[in-house]
């Protein structure tokens, strides 16, 4: 489980086309930490009331604290200002496309805090990089495998290389399902319960295919081939016939895999010539939407036979 240190330019660099960034001062202060994974309306610290300045968090100035400032003398302004910058912030932004003054740009020049401007309106800017700087802070890693999106439910297929994870996801592309990665897969903890997986910005829409090389699965497939993210439900390890020992043929026997600290269900399925493994990771697939819908066909067979035994443990 890693913590990458979140650093302005971190922020900047992944989210300015969503958030609609642009940086108009303080470029020197790009590389400032960013400690806490929310935004703050510095509205009370311009008024002169700093106990409680949440100056840690991504300074959102909007339409109320820009009009506020502009009803201040210039002299009183500058002093506003070298209040602000007196303090670590790790940057500012103005919502709605409002144009920072001289005197902010001057101040923040002097502190190297980077200063940007974005023409969203304020709570939809606030609620978007929450939801970035939520993904930024949280624990990640990776997973050697392939992702696919069946029906809602995300498996991770890995296994040996060569034993057909790549024939085994192309397949089921072909029925219609979403790759969301190519044998590599990021997973990403979001609020201490869910794994979220995803593909690496370089490879996705691609995966490689032994004897074909690399396609692009978007163009070849359309674009409904391909999820970007999807959370992990289930993975899918491919073995050989020889090296499972014990077979599971109840499914009674319910195990886990731990994927950054989350207990996710885990199903091993034997490989030899002439089984179909893109229908049976599927049927696994449906299997586990259905026990996560409250289902299990496995226990409930086991509860009739239970029933019927003692029903006839109990006949004259």
């Amino acid at each position: 489980m890693e913590r990458d240190i979140t650093t302005v330019e971190r922020f900047y660099t992944n989210y300015a086309s969503n958030l609609e960034l642009k940086l108009v001062a303080g470029a020197s202060g790009l590389k400032r930490v960013i400690r806490e994974p929310t935004v703050n309306r510095p509205g009370l610290t311009l008024a002169g009331f700093t106990k409680y300045f949440a100056s840690k968090r991504v300074q959102v100035i909007g339409s109320a604290e820009a009009s506020f400032l502009k009803s201040l003398p210039a002299v009183e302004r500058e002093k506003r200002y070298a209040n602000l910058f007196s303090f670590k912030i790790p940057c500012v932004v103005f919502c709605r496309g409002i144009n920072p003054d001289k005197w902010l740009l001057k101040s923040a020049e002097a502190a190297d805090v980077p200063v940007f401007k974005s023409p969203l309106i304020t709570m939809k800017f606030i609620n978007l990089a929450t939801l970035a700087l939520e993904m930024l802070f949280a624990p990640h890693g990776s997973e050697m495998g392939s992702m696919v999106d069946i029906l809602g439910v995300g498996v991770i297929i890995r296994g040996e290389s060569g034993i057909g994870k790549s024939e085994c996801v192309l397949a089921l592309i072909e029925r219609g399902y979403s790759l969301v990665s190519d044998d590599i897969t990021r997973v990403t903890l979001m609020d201490g319960r869910e794994v979220i997986g995803d593909s690496a910005e370089i490879t996705r829409n691609h995966m490689e295919v032994r004897g074909i090389g690399i396609i692009n699965v978007a163009a070849m497939f359309g674009v409904k081939s391909i999820r970007t993210q999807k959370n992990v439900n289930l993975v899918v390890t491919l073995k050989t016939w020889n090296e499972v020992t014990n077979v599971d043929r109840l499914g009674m026997d319910e195990e886990n895999v731990k994927i950054l600290g989350v207990n996710i269900p885990h199903i091993i399925i034997p490989v030899r010539p002439g089984r179909d493994l893109a229908r049976l990771v599927e049927v696994a697939a449906f299997q586990t939407k259905l026990k996560l819908a409250g289902y299990n066909p496995a226990k409930e067979l086991n509860d009739r036979l239970i029933a019927k035994m003692a029903k006839s443990s109990h006949a004259p």
